[in-house]
This record gives structure tokens, sequence and C-alpha cells, in this order.
């Protein structure tokens, strides 16, 4: 994922992760995905056009769930909205392309201009997050909404017009009107002007320094004003919960929308990884060999500077070249090259491209790995006995479409029980009547080797390290 994850979108990175916990065991399927990798590859500046458009795309789906739950703000829906906006335009893009995928991704893309167009006309352009305290519908909207706004609105002039005429009539030139939600609407007046307070002026709060009033007058605004706000409030309310259900019955077309966005990102991002990384398209057999041409570890030779990692070729096929055994001295390589093959493998049946100057791969149902050690204790597992119920597992559910890796195998005990179970799993991978899977098998064990010849099938391969000046090269 490290490697591979140069998606924009959330959902893009999702569906990464689903291709490559789930490999294509179809050629045709690799074949149409590598096409629209290959294709995005050749038109560079349209591929990062689009990469721009994915990139402020919000989470479709996660917040398609919140509009579905009910639990969707002004503020998520003004989000959809802005991630709408991005859709005509990759179409319009994705309509230059000519791979099957890609057409298909434009031909299936709805751009949902009609629920944008509607949000837009509802949700004011910067809403309050609450869903209670008005401001959410844009003017124009809904007549009611408007003629109560206009009626909040024009009740603050009202107010501003009665402030200035009891000030004249009174001559209280610090009269003030005032608002809190204990007492609503009120005259507020200084105590050195307490002697000019006319006698229809109804006495509300006294406080250390002033006192409040209230007069018929400023009651009967006062009513207009919190009436209409409170309507105001409550019919927003519902016009955004109208809104957030209409929105929620496209839920198909939505889905099918984020769905195309998340394809066309991950497709976007394989290609970009591929072009930076130098990546080659992998021929894909229906026979099951194995030809890989100065292969390399994604990770590893991303984690090294200097282009130091050595490339190495890796044959298996269905004849003389099933298993290979793999010996060497400690840290010349022997896991990294079999993890390589085993990375090289699913990256070509998810569709990628891989990091090789050639690759011929063919399809396998599953890719089994006995590597590193490890123990359960809490459970009463020895590092030996996670070693041995994982070789067991192995040996109980690959068939000969099946790669194996496996590293070091009876390490964990007394040299010759080691050695012999080495040896017995090796005969039963070879015999083609129990299993006969592809292996790599790394062994410390230097007496496997007299079973090339041996055993059809096996065929031996040492690491070798070469001194260059100061670096060690493997």
């Amino acid at each position: 994922m490290w490697v591979l994850d140069r998606t924009k979108t959330a959902m893009g990175a999702r569906l990464l992760r689903n291709y490559i916990e789930q490999p294509l065991i179809s050629r045709d399927e690799i074949l149409r995905r590598q096409e629209a990798v290959e294709e995005l590859n050749m038109n560079y500046i349209s591929r990062e056009e689009l990469c721009e458009y994915l990139n402020p795309i919000y989470d479709l789906e996660r917040l398609l769930g919140r509009i579905s739950y009910k639990t969707a703000n002004p503020r998520d829906l003004i989000s959809f909205r802005n991630s709408l906006e991005m859709l005509p335009h990759i179409k319009n893009l994705l309509k230059e392309f000519s791979s099957p995928l890609l057409k298909e991704i434009w031909e299936e893309m709805d751009t949902l201009e009609d629920v944008k167009g509607l949000i837009e006309r509802a949700i004011d352009e910067e809403p309050p997050v609450s869903v209670r305290d008005g401001g959410i519908i844009r003017d124009g909207y809904n007549e009611e909404a408007d003629r109560l706004r206009h009626a909040k609105t024009e009740g603050k002039t009202w107010l501003a017009e009665l402030e200035l005429k009891e000030k004249e009539k009174t001559g209280i030139k610090g009269l003030k009107v005032k608002f809190n939600k204990v007492f609503g609407y009120y005259f507020e007046v200084t105590n050195s002007f307490k002697d000019l307070v006319p006698d229809y002026f109804i006495r509300k709060q006294t406080l250390a320094n002033a006192e409040r009033y209230t007069t018929d007058e400023l009651k009967e605004l006062e009513e207009v004003i919190m009436g209409a706000e409170d309507k105001l409030f409550s019919l927003e309310y519902e016009l955004f919960c109208e809104l957030r259900d209409t929105v929620a019955g496209e839920v198909l077309r939505i889905q099918a929308a984020a769905r195309a966005v998340a394809r066309i990102d991950v497709f976007a991002s394989l290609s970009a990884v591929a072009t930076r990384n130098n990546y080659t398209k992998p021929s894909i057999n229906e026979k099951g060999t194995i030809r890989i041409k100065n292969g390399r570890h994604p990770v590893v030779e991303k984690m090294m500077r200097d282009d130091l990692f050595v490339a190495n070729d890796t044959y298996l096929d269905n004849g003389k070249n099933r298993i290979s055994i793999i010996t060497g001295p400690n840290m010349a390589g022997k896991s990294t090259y079999m993890r390589q093959t085993a990375l090289i493998v699913l990256m070509a049946q998810l569709g990628s491209f891989v990091p090789a100057d050639e690759a011929d791969v063919g399809i396998y149902d599953r890719i089994f790995t006995r590597v590193g050690a490890s123990d359960d204790l809490a459970s009463g597992q020895s590092t030996f006995m996670v070693e041995m119920t994982e070789v067991a597992n192995i040996l109980r559910n690959a068939t000969k479409n099946s790669l194996i890796v496996l590293d070091e195998i009876g390490r964990g005990t007394s040299t010759f029980d080691g050695l012999s179970i080495a040896w017995a799993v090796v005969e039963h991978i070879s015999n083609s009547k129990l299993l006969g899977a592809k292996t790599l098998f790394a062994t410390h064990y230097h007496e496997l080797t007299e079973l090339e010849g041996a055993i059809s099938g096996v065929t031996n391969y040492c690491i070798a390290v070469k001194e260059q000046g100061t670096t060690s090269y493997s």
C-alpha cells in the first residue's frame, strides 16, 4: 500500500486496498486493467489533470452514509456539492480515452448535476453546523422562508426607528434597545437619566447603574420579531430535512458515481507509480510459469538511496524449475529475493505494472508465505510450533496453481530434526500427485542441495555476494 497508494480520494484508497487483498484470477480482466493503466501512462498531462480534479473530492461514500442516516449537517451537504462539481470535468477528460475499462467508467459515470444544482439552490454558501439555528436556506429557495426572513431583518430596522423615536420623545440621549434570552427586548436607561423616564415605561429589571424598561409598542414588536425568527428556524429545519431526504433518495446513482471516481483514482495512482518507479507491463500467461528479468523489491528499492538495489532474475515453470532451493549467507538477500517475486506476482494479478525489466507471470489462485520467526506463548505456542502450524496450513490448502514462499523451515528445532522436516516438505511439494506447486525455498541446510537431480523439478540457486570498494552487493 505504501508504494502503490498515490490515490487522491478516500474511496480510491479503500478500493486499492480491496484490489491488493483480492487480486484477479481472470486473464481478460487483468489485461483490461493493464490497458487502462498503460493508456494513462501514455497521456501524462490528462492523467495529472484528472488527479487535480480528484484531489478536492470528499469521501462521497461516507457523506452518503451520513445523509442516509439523517446525521448530515448543512456543511456536509456543501462538501457534497463541492465534490459533485468535479464530476463533469472528470467525465469530460475520460472522453479522450479509448481503452475498454476507461470507456466503461466514462459511460457509467453519472455527473449528478441535478443533485448538485438542488443543493446549490437550497443551501447557503456558508451555513452553520447546527440544523436548528437557522441561516441554512438560501434566499429565493422558498417564499415563506423569504417572507419570515424579511420580517426578521425588517424588525431590526423597526427597533432602531423605535429607539430613535423614544430618544427624541423623552430626551434620554443614552436610551438603547437591547436583548437577552431571559427578558427579550427592553429599553436600558442609565441612572443619570432616571428622572426623565416617562410614565408609560414599564420597569422590567433594576441593575446597579441602570434600569430596564419595556412599553406596549416594544412588546408588540418583540412578538412579531421573535415569532418570525422561531418560525423561520423551524421552517428552515423542515426544508433542510426534506432536501436531505431527497438527496438520500438518489443513493444508487451516488454510489455508482462514487464507485466510478474510486476506480479512475486507483488506475491513475497505479499509472503514476508505474511511471515514477520505472515499472514495466508484465505479460500474463495461463501456463503457470514465472519469468522475471531484473526484478526488484518494490518497497526495499524505495528505501535505498542511490539505486543500490541489485536486481535479480526469477524463472519457475511446470518442468525442471518448479522448486528453487535458495542458499547463501545471512543478510545476503534471500528473503528479499523471494518476497519480491511474490510481490511482483501479486502486483501483476491486481493489474499493476511491476518493478522489473521484463516479466511474464502466470495466474495463481493463492500466494502462501512462511517467513520470519514469531511465537504465541500466551496460547502455548512456541516459535517452532507456530512455524509448523503455518507449514501444515500451507501443505493442506495449497494447490498446483499456488505460489509458495518458504523461508528457513525447521530452524526452531535440532539440526537433524529440522533438516528432516525441510527435506520432507520439499519432497511433498515436489510430488505433482500430492501438490506440485511453484515454490521458492530459502534454507541454511546445504544438505537440501542434494535434492537437485534426485527429485524432479528441484533446482539449486545460491546468493552470491560481491564486494566493490566499501559496499557489498548481492
